[in-house]
């Protein structure tokens, strides 16, 4: 009856317990919720299912008309009863709702559920919606299949759609992504319209359904975790470089191995309380490796425990690779970025983020703030303790290293 685009069909016939897609304006995302809500209807009949949205007003203005247009072309007899934001079937219930008030989300039990718009609200609150959601949707489905809760958004930068499927991943989840041109019934000029409007991280979100950082540009915007990503493991015999940044009560380390030519980030120490503790840690992991350490020049002079953060390291019989000063900011981000992705379209600076999480993260969503990367949110941390080894690996054959 509809022919559906890729990631449409893949979203409506994914059994995974939550299936998200996150797709660019015009793909089709509510239309194949909504779809797949009457599905899942007509599949589990007399056990009702849920529609959510951010708000009553989307929910007039998005789910009415195409939940309407969908029932009627199956010839489904309904009533919509709008004061209590409902559809009667002769198969059950669609129950609507809004994530606005997650505390209202109450007093009903359903089998599926499809939440619209996910993205929409803070993230905090779509985190207690979700919550109360889950609990709504446990009516026991024939067959013992499992409930599934799934959703339907543009991505909104790093909310709750990232937290849940991205850096939170497990098997359960499915993550699909739409792209606005796969749609072939859109006006020929709509993609040129939003390119004249929005920025290219908004193009990004609302064109490619990629999450980015919307409130400003991202400082590593070459690092892409799929494309960037390594499966690298430490072995017995590998010597390594450690990229350090001192805080006290937040010190981070990086841990790369350089296989070949290229380096590779493979594990990460974060939160360590101060020099002596991360020193430990280091040791504790890494009992049997040769340490090569590439530490915030500052560190001479600085000291997180009474003596120079340096002296400490040396003291550690670590090997330390430090400069007289450490490098202009944008010359050390320039070259991670560089580094992520050359202008030879090659990626030469891997990391392994599975087992570098919170690296990772702080990659994808430090941003700019007055022109500087910005040091308010946490996510300086761990990219400067990886950017003091880089730009000393790459610039080693033009910069004095002192010992």
């Amino acid at each position: 009856m509809y022919s559906l685009m890729p990631h449409q069909d893949d979203f409506m016939y994914s059994e995974a317990v939550h299936t998200g897609l996150v797709g660019g304006f015009g793909c089709g995302k509510s239309f194949i919720g909504v779809l797949k809500t009457v599905g899942k209807k007509l599949e589990y009949p007399g056990i009702d299912v849920a529609y959510y949205l951010p708000s009553y007003g989307l929910i007039k203005d998005i789910a009415f008309p195409k939940f309407k247009e969908v029932l009627s072309s199956h010839n489904i007899k309904y009533k919509l009863h709008e004061t209590d934001k409902e559809f009667q079937t002769p198969f059950g219930k669609i129950i609507m709702r809004t994530t606005a008030n997650p505390e209202m989300i109450v007093g009903y039990e359903v089998g599926y559920s499809c939440i619209d718009e996910a993205d929409v609200p803070p993230k905090d609150k779509m985190s207690k919606a979700f919550v109360n959601i889950v609990a709504r949707n446990r009516v026991k489905l024939p067959d013992g299949k499992e409930n599934q809760t799934d959703f339907v958004s543009t991505p909104e930068g790093f909310k709750f759609l990232y937290e849940f499927f991205v850096k939170n991943t497990a098997p359960n989840r499915r993550l699909i992504k739409g792209k606005t041109i796969d749609n072939p019934h859109l006006p020929e000029n709509y993609i040129e319209t939003l390119q004249q409007v929005y920025t290219n991280e908004q193009l990004e979100a609302y064109l490619n359904g990629e999450f980015v950082n919307l409130t400003a540009g991202t400082v590593y915007r070459n690092f892409d975790r799929n494309e960037n990503h390594s499966d690298r493991e430490i072995e017995p015999n590998d010597k390594l470089h450690i990229g350090m940044d001192f805080n006290v009560g937040n010190m981070n380390a990086i841990i790369h191995v350089i296989d070949g030519k290229e380096p590779i980030a493979v594990d990460e120490i974060t939160g360590a309380f101060d020099t002596p503790d991360i020193i430990q840690k280091i040791k504790n992991k890494f009992p049997k490796h040769t340490i090569v350490i590439y530490p915030d020049a500052s560190g001479k002079n600085r000291n997180t425990s009474g003596t120079s953060d340096i002296n400490l390291l040396k003291q550690g019989r670590f090997i330390v690779k430090t400069l007289s000063k450490n490098p202009a900011v944008r010359d050390r981000v320039n070259t991670m970025n560089s580094s992520f992705l050359n202008a030879k379209g090659e990626r030469l600076y891997k990391v392994n983020t599975n087992n570098c999480p919170q690296y990772t993260e702080c990659l994808e969503k430090q941003a700019y703030k007055n022109g500087e990367p910005d040091k308010t949110n946490g996510f300086d941390h761990a990219n400067e303790a990886g950017g003091y080894f880089i730009w000393q690996f790459k610039k080693s054959k033009s910069v004095r290293i002192y010992v």
